[in-house]
């Protein structure tokens, strides 16, 4: 039976690699951190990620796996006594033969003074520091202290990956729910792992407030989730209205170029005490989802905004992203680039492995030259139109592809003319049919 004073959360934080859901470009077999950790050699490093992505969980994992005294700080919280009582207890774990990987939350809120202060601990081995940020570490964390650390960025949870945690938990009898015999619609899971918004501790805590609304093998049905989150940091404003129904209401307005709707959302969730940061990273989405190449104006200005508001602070920085709702809102829109990388990547997904075109290879060698690397390639700019027509781009097994459709929107207008143009003086030069 499970430790019902404990959180669901904490009880279900991963114990082993293959336990943490998401985060494939960093532990997938054969990844370098993986291949560390799994090797016995933790190695110093900061994790830059969102909350609830698994920094500290990886931290824990890292000390395990390097059968190390694990010695956990907040930055917000410690201070100079700390650090030294820190450092004073790696230094007696060395005398004894022990390693000791010392995690610090929250690293860049550190001064220059005590980020310092592990550098001679870190370069002799003393210890290995495992930083956790949410903020940029080139920017927050000193570049003395980051050149002795490998930095790894973690990425937002997909919905798909919070969705087996929260199965995981329904069904885990020893830490989790699975003794309650609980039953979940499906439906119900879907819009909690979208509301969690890439936070695992986060999904994990609201199924828990749902599942102390029901009775033993109980149904876990939207009409349940809905009243937790009437109650739950995700729910807004008086009028009752759920965070994802407001955040919806932003897209689509902006989306119909509707300036004044979009900015009243915009402040609707503002005043409900929705994080700025929150609605920047979806703002920067929009510009590149659903204005693309049609203004790509929007995406420097939507990164630009962010920025203002990082270094403003509230409200003075609400200012910047006030005047970037508007701009997206008037801006041509365009999902043709969006569209483009889903055909390309499924495009990779079903061709497999194909080989570069000879012509298009790199000849760094004699040899590679020898074997016809880089032989026939056309250097464009010496082409009369600045463009070797005759030149294929894919691999011969699957031919040329258009996976790139403008509109006749905005600057893709002009885009989409000249992109048929081309289009067709290849196939001339190639010999294929359109």
């Amino acid at each position: 039976m499970h430790d019902t004073g404990t959180p669901l959360a904490e009880r279900m934080r991963p114990r082993m690699l293959d336990e943490i859901v998401g985060q494939e470009h960093l532990l997938a077999p054969g990844k370098p951190l993986r291949r560390a950790l799994e090797s016995g050699k933790p190695y110093s490093m900061i994790l830059w990620g969102p909350p609830g992505c698994g920094k500290t969980t990886l931290a824990r994992l890292t000390a395990a796996a390097g059968e190390a005294e694990f010695i956990a700080m907040s930055a917000v919280l410690g201070g100079v006594a700390e650090v030294r009582a820190a450092v004073a207890a790696a230094r007696q774990n060395r005398v004894a033969g022990r390693r000791t990987v010392l995690f610090v939350d929250e690293v860049h809120r550190f001064n220059k003074a005590q980020q310092d202060a592990f550098l001679p601990h870190v370069e002799d081995g003393t210890l290995v520091l495992v930083g956790a940020t949410t903020e940029n570490p080139s920017f927050e964390v000193n570049s003395a202290l980051l050149s002795r650390c490998r930095v790894h960025v973690l990425k937002p949870v997909s919905p798909a990956a919070v969705r087996t945690a929260l199965e995981r938990a329904l069904a885990d009898h020893e830490r989790g729910l699975g003794t309650r015999a609980l039953v979940a619609e499906p439906e119900a899971l879907d819009r909690l792992a979208e509301i969690a918004d890439g936070d695992v501790r986060r999904a994990l805590t609201l199924l828990e407030i749902a599942a102390d609304q029901l009775e033993d093998r109980g149904t876990l049905g939207l009409e349940v989730l809905r009243g937790v989150l009437t109650e739950s940091l995700r729910r807004f404003d008086k009028g009752g209205e759920a965070f994802y129904d407001q955040i919806s209401a932003l897209h689509k307005t902006l989306r119909s170029s509707n300036p004044d709707a979009a900015l009243y959302w915009f402040c609707r969730m503002l005043d409900g005490g929705c994080d700025p940061n929150y609605l920047a990273r979806r703002l920067t989405r929009f510009a590149s989802e659903d204005i693309g190449n049609a203004d790509p104006r929007a995406l420097a200005l939507a990164i630009d905004a962010w920025q203002s508001y990082e270094r403003l602070g509230s409200p003075e920085g609400e200012v910047a992203l006030a005047q970037l709702v508007l701009y997206l809102a008037v801006a041509a829109k365009s999902n043709a680039a969006y569209l483009a990388y889903g055909k390309a990547r499924k495009l990779v997904a079903g061709g497999g492995s194909l080989p570069v075109p000879l012509e298009l290879r790199n000849a760094p060698t004699k040899l590679m030259k020898e074997l016809g690397y880089g032989k026939g390639y056309q250097y464009d700019h010496e082409a009369d139109s600045g463009i070797a027509f005759g030149q294929r781009g894919f691999p011969e097994e699957i031919g040329e592809q258009v996976l790139y459709e403008p509109t006749e929107r905005g600057l893709e207008a002009k885009i989409r003319e000249r992109l048929e143009w081309i289009r067709a003086r290849r196939r001339e030069a190639l010999g294929d049919t359109p």
